[in-house]
C-alpha cells in the first residue's frame, strides 16, 4: 500500500506503518484466482488528525498501483495509533 508515501507527500511523515494483507483465493473457471484482499494497517503519525489519516489511507488504497492491478475486492481497516 502506498500509505507511507501519501502521508509524507502531505507533510505527515509517519514514525511507522505496519500492514498485513489477508488474501482469499477461490476456484474459478480455468483455475484459482485471488478474489479478495483485506488490509489491516496501523500507523503512528505525529500531528495528523483522525479525519486526515482516514482520508489519506483510503486515497492510498484506491490509488495504489498494486490495488489497481488486482481484479479483486480490496477492503481496508486503518488504525491511527496515539
Amino acid at each position: 500500500m502506498a500509505l507511507s508515501n501519501e502521508l509524507a507527500k502531505g507533510g505527515n511523515t509517519p514514525d511507522h506503518v505496519s500492514t498485513t494483507a489477508t488474501v482469499t483465493m477461490e476456484p474459478v473457471e480455468g483455475g484459482v484466482a485471488v478474489t479478495k484482499i483485506h488490509l489491516e494497517c496501523s500507523a503512528r503519525v505525529p500531528g495528523i488528525s483522525q479525519a486526515a489519516f482516514d482520508e489519506t489511507a483510503n486515497g492510498a488504497k484506491v490509488g495504489c498501483p498494486i490495488s489497481k492491478l488486482m481484479n479483486a475486492e480490496i477492503s481496508l481497516n486503518a488504525v491511527l495509533e496515539s
